[in-house]
């Protein structure tokens, strides 16, 4: 049984919300190809790209890359959220909810 950390409950609890409300999602391969501060979670939901960037709590700040990839992002009409606990994570939620 592998014990998840921190931030990967975060994923978790967010993953099964996105689940929940049938989002297609995935998780971006950080292998050394792609472009730096890519968010943990890619999204789309009713023609809306979402970026999501998990942290353990709210203490964890994201990196400037994280930061400029999330005003990339909105700048391109898309959305960027930074989840770190259930309240974070409804934040997503009521967005979709209030986009179906």
């Amino acid at each position: 049984m592998s014990t998840l950390t921190p931030e990967g409950k975060v994923k978790r609890k967010l993953v099964e919300m996105l689940k929940r409300h049938g989002v297609w999602y995935f998780f971006p391969a950080s292998n050394g190809f792609g472009k730096a501060g890519i968010p943990d979670v890619i999204a789309c939901h009713n023609s809306k790209f979402i970026g999501i960037e998990c942290k353990a709590d709210r203490t964890k700040k994201p990196t400037a890359l994280q930061v400029a990839c999330g005003t990339e992002i909105r700048d391109a009409g898309g959305l960027w959220y930074l989840v770190y606990d259930a309240d974070t994570i409804s934040e997503v939620e009521v967005f979709i909810i209030n986009n179906r």
